[in-house]
This record gives structure tokens, C-alpha cells and sequence, in this order.
């Protein structure tokens, strides 16, 4: 069974890869930009310029998995409806 996905999930989907495109961007432009004065210095660098990205990247996973989150609440809720009503016809 396939599940379909809202615009807004796609969107979502669509931001993060940006996010990861963003960090491996900054983490590479920085390693390569402070690499003449030092390996160490430049891995730090590197890091740094990944962060902006990573800190995109872990915000709309947050924003995903409070969506499942929340598409789990209301099937449970439907499922408790109707349990409950087969209950009180008996």
C-alpha cells in the first residue's frame, strides 16, 4: 500500500535535501577557503560552515516526524470512534 503524501510533506522533503545541500556547500567552500593556513584549522572551518545547514536540516526533520506524529494521532483517534460506538450499541 502506497502512502500518499501532502504538498506540504513533499515541500518538506524538498527543503531538507536544500538544508543537506547547504551544509555539504559550506562544510566544502570553508575547508577549501581556510586550507592554506592549516589542515586542523580548515576541518574546523569546514564544520562551521556545515552548521547553518545541519540546523535547517534537524528543524524540518523535527517538523516530519511531528507530522507522522500527528497523521498517527488521528488514525488512532478514528479507530477509538468507532470501538467506541460498536460498544455502545451493545
Amino acid at each position: 500500500m502506497t502512502k500518499k503524501h501532502s504538498l506540504f510533506e513533499r515541500l518538506i522533503s524538498l527543503l531538507q535535501g536544500a538544508s543537506w545541500a547547504l551544509a555539504l556547500m559550506g562544510s566544502v567552500t570553508l575547508f577549501s577557503l581556510f586550507l592554506p593556513f592549516g589542515f586542523f584549522i580548515s576541518l574546523v572551518a569546514g564544520f562551521i560552515g556545515s552548521l547553518l545547514g545541519l540546523f535547517f536540516v534537524l528543524v524540518l526533520e523535527i517538523v516530519h516526524i511531528q507530522l507522522e506524529k500527528l497523521y498517527e494521532v488521528k488514525k488512532q483517534t478514528k479507530l477509538l470512534e468507532t470501538i467506541d460506538e460498536k460498544l455502545s450499541y451493545n
